[in-house]
């Protein structure tokens, strides 16, 4: 028993960064199936990809305005975001790890909410007519979308560097994804590269102070960070995961199955424009007075 709990707990990024819903449902059941699947040759980025494709299906079922269809709906996004849960926690028991499997994985929940976004605007267009005007608030909630799960996704990274050089190995600079794309030979890798370039020097350019931070603690101590500021930065980080749990998968589809079960899928672009990103503005605002605390 004490052999799994072990096993489990070297299948998480951190401890530290999974939200309650993640611990007791989605990473469990993630483990179990890597567990299953370890030794197969089923590889991480095989998971992925058919967690793109499952988690796209969603907005066929979420187009009409069914309780059968909805509830499908419903289920497949929750398998598509086991099978997420599945693709890191397997490379992670098998050592199977690629920089362009972590761009990967990190493009597939936008492809599913792109989808699933598209199916709202088509399913409202239908009932109110203006499909155009719907499609554009679709697009707007997709860009929030992206916004909202970049700088989530930055976060919860830069805490995992704070924890240790290891489980912070992820997190690079743009300069350092700009160096490695110039090296990489034309093809599908370089491109998805291209993309994360743009990927990482939007996260810098939202956390002017981070990065201000950053550059003090790397001209003072290089890569090797003082235990002990380490320590009281993931003090004042873990005080605001709470609200980045927010807009996290978790944190925006708790919502999202409330309003399609309730047939009101216009109350989640509400939620999606309005609510996530005044959420968001404030958790940029908050870490960055926290960051200033270190540069002072």
């Amino acid at each position: 028993m004490g052999e799994i709990n072990s096993e489990y707990v070297a299948s998480l990024k951190s401890i530290e960064t999974e939200n309650k819903i993640d611990r007791i449902f989605y990473r469990p059941i993630g483990f179990q199936i890597a567990r299953m699947l370890r030794g197969t040759g089923v590889t991480p980025n095989m998971i992925t990809i058919l967690s793109i494709f499952v988690g796209a299906a969603v907005g066929y079922f979420f187009y009409p305005d069914n309780l059968v269809y909805n509830i499908c709906g419903i289920l497949l996004l929750v398998l598509a975001n086991i099978l997420d849960c599945v693709d890191g926690q397997l490379a992670r028991l098998t050592g199977i790890k690629s920089a362009i499997g972590r761009i990967l994985d990190g493009f597939a929940g936008d492809i599913w909410f792109a989808c699933i976004y598209v199916a709202f605007a088509l399913r409202l267009g239908n009932e109110f007519g203006y499909t155009s005007v719907f499609l554009v608030i679709a697009v707007i909630s997709g860009l929030s979308h992206l916004i909202q799960a970049n700088i989530t996704d930055y976060y919860k990274t830069l805490h995992l560097y704070f924890i240790s050089k290891e489980k912070g190995a992820e997190f690079q600079s743009s300069e350092q994804v700009n160096a490695r794309h110039k090296e990489m030979k034309y093809g599908v890798n370089k491109f998805f590269y291209f993309l994360y370039c743009f990927y990482t020097s939007f996260q810098e350019k939202v956390t002017p102070v981070l990065q201000a931070m950053l550059h003090n603690l790397h001209t003072k101590y290089g890569d090797d960070i003082p235990e002990e500021i380490r320590i009281r930065f993931r003090k004042h980080s873990k005080r605001l995961m709470k609200l980045i749990d927010l807009l996290t998968f978790n944190g925006r589809t708790i919502v999202m199955f409330v309003v399609v079960l309730m047939g009101q899928v216009w109350a989640y672009f509400l939620y999606e424009i309005i609510a996530l990103n005044i959420v968001l503005f404030l958790a940029v605002k908050k870490h960055e007075k926290v960051c200033a605390t270190f540069i002072e």
